[in-house]
């Protein structure tokens, strides 16, 4: 049997974020999506995904399962096989991200949470994809996700760790993907861990915002296999 998989899903993301992929990937091994709207920090997540790890596997991961990917390594670089880092970042936020995102997670405390709202949509996706079933999804599991998660969520990005000086331990195959018109996690911050990691390799999606999975379903497949038989 091929190695196992594990693949996490980002902010406001379940495991719909990846079901195109682990419906051509899963034939041929194990794969899981772990719930990352558990816990309250990144440590904490990763934890609980260890927990329920093979003893070792490869570990794809999108934005903020990025963080929680970088973690794992971190915690257990030993227990991870390759990595897979999609459209995320390993450096902090900015001071003005960090506000946003303050004044978002105090928004949620109040009791307001829309989920994914019209306009906040073009900023997620593509322009080409948001009358696509792809926009329904991203919609759909932000609300399955809720109030709680989103603030469980929230605070743990809030108060992850900068991951930059650990890029140079990483000593496994690594892909990192981003979509060349993120607005989340800018082509810059993939190029940042490219940089960082030793033969680790860079794709760039054209025509993709923040979530290649679903815009762009099929290459993002085809990425992953090439990186899993590698």
């Amino acid at each position: 049997m091929n190695v196992p998989l594990i693949l996490l899903p980002g902010l406001l993301n379940d495991a719909r974020l990846w079901a195109p992929q682990r419906a051509v990937l899963e034939p041929d091994r194990a794969v899981q999506v772990p719930d990352l709207t558990l816990d309250d920090s990144i440590a904490a997540m990763a934890r609980r995904v260890l927990d329920a790890a093979p003893p070792r596997f490869a570990l794809g991961a999108l934005s903020m399962g990025g963080y929680v990917a970088l973690e794992i390594v971190r915690q257990a670089p030993q227990r991870v096989e390759r990595l897979a880092l999609v459209d995320t970042m390993a450096r902090p936020d900015s001071a003005d991200r960090a506000r946003v995102r303050r004044g978002l997670l105090e928004l949620a405390h109040m009791g307001t949470f829309k989920g994914v709202t019209p306009q906040l949509l073009p900023k997620l996706i593509h322009r080409n994809s948001l009358d696509t079933p792809a926009a329904q999804t991203v919609r759909d599991m932000a609300l399955a996700v809720g109030r709680e998660g989103f603030i469980r969520q929230q605070q743990a990005i809030i108060e992850r760790a900068d991951y930059s000086a650990w890029l140079a331990d990483i000593q496994v195959p690594t892909l990192v993907i981003v979509g060349a018109d993120d607005q989340i996690t800018p082509v810059e911050e993939a190029q940042f861990i490219h940089q960082g990691i030793a033969g680790s390799r860079l794709e760039i999606i054209a025509e993709c915002g923040h979530l290649p999975p679903l815009e762009h379903p099929e290459l993002t497949t085809r990425l992953l296999q090439q990186w899993l038989s590698a």
